[in-house]
């Protein structure tokens, strides 16, 4: 079968011929894919960042956003069958460390995630365990069922506070960030405020019920929001960039009490004034690293079954998965919302 490979530890990738994947424990899945979508993380390792280098052994098939028909089960495989339609869990947890055994899998000290430390989704088929396949509503088509997995990072970055009534703001609209401004909104904010340097993702941030948006590179944020909240700051910060001036931003945009979720990651340490901007503040600073399972997972499903949680706008592009070298352009010009592949 043709798959896109991170064949070499340098950048690009290649779509070359691969054997078909096969079950070889008894509670794997094989599942065939119908649409994936490209992650910042499929991004960082096709440009080969300090990070994939330390951490991607190619040859290495890339990808962990997915839906898919299930093929064919493993002996112990009790709770699905040929023919479920699918998305995936990219984070595989071993269910036997103390992290796991308090139901904490999203912490699991032995995760491994799928199309980084595995064999990933970029190909016809893939093949991961029973508890990472999430059965799907028939009515969510393969285009939306693929992007939960990203959308859970943004239920969990969002939910982790406490949203209705509440004063939220939002830095950095990649898709995730843009996905924290529609489900804040499906959640019951009061106003939605998001910030980013691209103009193109403010609109984008626009259509998903952004308030009002802010580029940093014109507009003073901090001032600008603390007029917006009469001096006090949002309830809610959800920092979603990674930059070292947008995570110091947080939490002096958050009004004292007030709660911040940090999901983006830094490329090195970041400085803060702990004292300052946080311990004499009284401010919750919540880690987010991906989705609680499977609690997340239900949320998700509730938000979209309400139909108060429409996520179509974020993807802006569906592109043969023969075009994966344009997606990932795309990825690096910051000129799209989600790129979704459709494997047919």
């Amino acid at each position: 079968m043709l798959a896109v490979v991170k064949t070499s530890s340098a950048p690009g990738a290649d779509r070359i011929d691969v054997p078909e994947p096969v079950i070889t424990r008894p509670d794997q899945v094989k599942i065939q894919v119908l649409a994936t979508s490209i992650c910042g993380t499929d991004y960082h390792i096709y440009q080969w960042d300090s990070w994939s280098a330390g951490r991607v052994k190619p040859p290495r098939i890339m990808g962990h956003e997915f839906a898919g028909r299930v093929v064919e089960v493993g002996s112990e495989v009790q709770s699905l069958k040929p023919g479920d339609y699918v998305s995936g869990e990219s984070h595989q947890v071993c269910g036997r460390c103390p992290e796991c055994l308090r139901n904490q899998y999203h912490v699991c000290a032995n995760t491994r995630i799928l199309g980084v430390d595995v064999d990933g989704c970029f190909a016809k088929y893939a093949v991961v365990p029973e508890r990472s396949a999430w059965r799907n509503d028939e009515n969510i088509p393969p285009h939306l069922a693929c992007i939960q997995d990203p959308l859970g990072n943004a239920v969990h970055a969002t939910m982790a506070h406490s949203i209705a009534g509440s004063d939220v703001a939002v830095l950095g609209c990649g898709p995730i960030g843009i996905f924290a401004v529609a489900v804040a909104q499906a959640a019951g904010a009061s106003r939605v405020f998001a910030t980013d340097t691209s103009p193109y993702r403010l609109e984008l941030a626009r259509k998903l019920g952004a308030t009002e948006t802010f580029n940093p590179l014109e507009q003073n944020v901090e001032t600008a929001l603390a007029q917006l909240t009469g001096g006090q700051g949002v309830d809610v910060a959800l920092e979603m960039s990674g930059a070292p001036s947008a995570i110091q931003q947080s939490l002096r945009i958050t009004r004292p009490g007030g709660s911040v979720s940090l999901m983006g990651i830094p490329a090195g340490p970041v400085s803060i004034n702990l004292a300052e901007d946080l311990i004499f503040r009284g401010i919750t600073v919540h880690g987010i690293v991906g989705r609680r399972l499977y609690e997340t997972w239900h949320t998700m499903r509730a938000l979209l079954a309400s139909g108060r949680l429409n996520v179509e706008p974020v993807i802006t592009h569906q592109l043969p998965i023969s075009e994966y070298q344009h997606g990932m352009e795309l990825m690096r010009d910051g000129l799209c919302g989600k790129v979704v592949f459709d494997m047919n």
